[in-house]
């Protein structure tokens, strides 16, 4: 299995915007091969540390690295990415594996 954080941070003010144009990709990727888990988190209310205002992160699960390499070139996430690249601030994306 493979596991991906990614922390994506949004131009200020912006992250409800991204998030409603990424909620609308999300049962779509839940759909593709491989995919075990996709779901966008923030910050408890109050926490510390605390990543912020502006940014989001997406925990997900994959069966395989294939599958993982399939999604990032899927058509919904290239038309996702345009329609939010003016949006976006930073991106980090780390793939991981079970210790």
């Amino acid at each position: 299995m493979i596991h991906v954080v990614a922390i994506l941070t949004a131009k200020p003010g912006k992250r409800t915007e991204v998030l409603e144009a990424f909620r609308q990709i999300v049962p779509v990727v839940l759909t593709e091969e491989g995919c075990i888990e996709y779901a966008p988190v923030v910050d408890v209310e109050g926490a510390d540390p605390a990543f912020g205002p502006d940014t989001f992160v997406v925990v997900e699960k994959w069966a395989t690295r294939e599958a993982l390499k399939a999604h990032s070139t899927a058509a919904h996430m290239v038309a996702y990415g345009a329609k939010v690249k003016d949006l976006m601030a930073a991106r980090a994306v780390h793939v991981l594996e079970p210790a």
